[in-house]
Parts: structure tokens; sequence; C-alpha cells
């Protein structure tokens, strides 16, 4: 049959309406770009303590809400300007010859992993073939002080395969391990050479901070409903739980009993504005928990979702609520809201399945 004039009707294009959530990520978008500064940096305040790892923070935050360095926006270009600024040769042949970028900024092997972790997750993503290059050399850079630095001996007892503060240090802990394990799974599956045994011994580390006696046939843990702990044998928080939970399933871990185990753990914890770390523990607990899927997904996004948009200041940025981390400053704050935030998307590499 012929088509009617109704069938023949321009259809009516309905514009995007975006939510409560898609608005605050966008006006914190806006307070990160404000605070650039000529040469690149996102960071508040002056002085450079800190600059580097905050600069690449803000730019993996805007890159999880689907920003690209190449984009003829306000936002491509901060990215743009930053990546040229975390990438500039002049600066890393005065502050960074060997690669370690915590040297540069002095946020030691904390912003090592963040920066490392932003450059492997921008593989092939530069605006033009030269900065694609660029992000390339600074990855493997980055990764080769992650493995020389795990490689240091820790002796044969609870700290083998991990981290600390220094390239050199001889003990780990779980918050600097997870950000070097992130960056050398998305190094791995980007394509860089990364052994085998270096993450399998950093899983090794993170399941020993699981707080559990373990059975001592099976070697599982006997507590079914747990936590990870800053250290092997420590008691599990709020922060390094969300960590544990999804450095261990971005390797591939999804049913390990301590997953489940810490998936439980954060469904129960009561989380407030002024919890210790929320900012820092909420990044990772939404990311990690939208992965279990279900009840954890559903929970957690609302529960984070709540506390981030009733706390937003009217400049868009967030002001953490314990005193820890409110001393970290804005940008922090602000780019791990938007990166808990950004679960909804899941346009990063590193949290895709």
């Amino acid at each position: 049959m012929p088509a009617s004039a109704a069938d023949r009707a321009t259809p009516v294009v309905v514009a995007f309406q975006p939510d409560r959530v898609d608005e605050a990520i966008d006006k914190g978008v806006n307070f990160l770009i404000s605070l650039r500064t000529v040469n690149g940096v996102i960071h508040e305040g002056s002085g450079e303590s800190h600059n580097l790892a905050h600069t690449a923070l803000s730019v993996m935050a805007l890159a999880a809400v689907g920003h690209m360095p190449g984009d003829d926006t306000r936002e491509g270009k901060a990215m743009d300007q930053a990546l040229g600024f975390i990438l500039s040769p002049k600066e890393n042949i005065r502050n960074n010859p060997t690669g370690y970028f915590g040297g540069r900024d002095g946020s030691r092997m904390y912003g090592h992993g963040i920066v490392t972790l932003l450059l492997t997750e921008m593989l092939g993503m530069g605006k033009n073939k030269n900065q694609d290059l660029l992000i390339r050399d600074g990855a493997t850079k980055g990764i080769k002080v992650i493995l020389d630095s795990q490689r240091v001996n820790k002796g044969m007892g609870k700290f083998m395969g991990g981290w600390r503060y220094y390239p050199h240090s001889k003990d780990s802990d779980l918050s600097v391990t997870v950000w070097q394990l992130m960056a050398l799974r998305s190094a791995n599956n980007a394509g860089l050479s990364v052994p085998r045994q270096s993450i399998s011994a950093a899983v090794e580390y993170l399941r020993r901070s699981y707080y559990s006696n373990r059975d001592p046939r099976s070697g599982q843990p006997v507590l079914r409903v747990s936590g990870f702990g800053y250290q092997p044998g420590s008691r599990p928080t709020f922060a390094m739980t969300s960590a544990g939970l999804l450095a261990l399933q971005v390797v591939g871990g999804h049913n390990l009993p301590e997953v489940q185990g810490a998936g439980q753990w954060l469904l129960n914890y009561k989380i407030a504005y002024d919890s210790d770390y929320l900012f820092y523990g909420g990044y990772y607990m939404a990311q990690g928990m939208k992965k279990l899927g279900g009840e954890f997904a559903t929970n957690t996004r609302q529960r984070m979702e709540q506390l981030l948009l009733d706390n937003q200041s009217e400049d868009g940025s967030w002001t953490a609520g314990n005193d820890e981390e409110k001393n970290k400053k804005r940008v922090y704050a602000t780019s791990l809201a938007i990166l808990a935030l950004s679960v909804k998307h899941g346009f990063l590499p590193i949290y895709q399945d």
C-alpha cells in the first residue's frame, strides 16, 4: 500500500534532555577547565606540588565522560593543552629523565600511577600522530618504572608483588599498589608489553590484603564477607575495600571470593559525605559495584549520586567533607566525583568488561 501522508511526515527530533547527573558532571568539567593555566596545568593554588598528578586526574575525568583532545571544543582544547604539559619534552628532560612522573611534582608513586594510567588509557586517542607518539613514549617509560619498582627486593614476606611511596621502597601498601596495577592492566589491554607474572604477583598481594584467615587446605578466605586493609593484616576500610574490589575485577578476578566478599561488605557499609576518603573510595566503589551488577550496582549508584549531587558547590566543584581529603584541594575531589558519576557512561577502556 502507498504510504500515507502521516507516514511520510518528517519525524520529530526530540532534543537530548540531560538529567541531574549530566548537569552536575558538566558543571564539574567547567570548574576544572576554569583552573587551566596558559601552559595547560589544571591545578588549584600556586606552586608545583602535585600539579602533574592533578592535571592527569582532571584529564582522565574529562575522558571518562566522552571528551577527547582532538575535539574542537573548549573541553578538547583543555585536554590537548594539559597533555602538552604532561608530555612536555623540556619538563621531562629537566625533571623526569627516568620516566618517574611522581618525582616531578612530589606526588610520589601515587602520582606516577595516575599519570601512567592516564597515558595508557589515552593510547591511540591523541589529536594527531605526533601526540600519539608522545603518549606512547610516556606510557612506555611509566610502565618500565612500575615494573622495575615491583622487582625491588621486598623479602619473601607479605609485601611481595606490591608498591609503596617510592620506586625503591622495600614494602608495599594497597593504596599505591592499586594505581600501578590498573596502569599495568591498561597497558596490557592497549598492547604494551607487560609480563604476566607482574600482574599475577600484584594480584596475590591484593589477595593477601583481604582481611580474613585462610582455610589451610583450600587457601580460600574463611570470612565470606570482609574487605581489604591498607596492608596485609590490617582491618578493612571503606577506601581500601573499594580499591581492592575494582583492582581485582579489572584483572579478571570477577569470581574470586574476595571480590564477592568485598562487594557485600560495601553494600552493608553506611557511607556519608564526611566518611573517610569518600571521594577516593567512592570512585573505586562506583565502578567496582557496577561490575557486580544487580543490587550492588543500583544501590551504590543511588547512594553516590545523592551524596555528590546534594553537596556540589555552585561553581561546579566539590570540597571533601573530611579534613584528610579536604587538604587535597578541590581539583582532587572534583575529578574523583566526575569519575564516580561517569559510571553511567563507561567510556574509559579500563572500566569496560
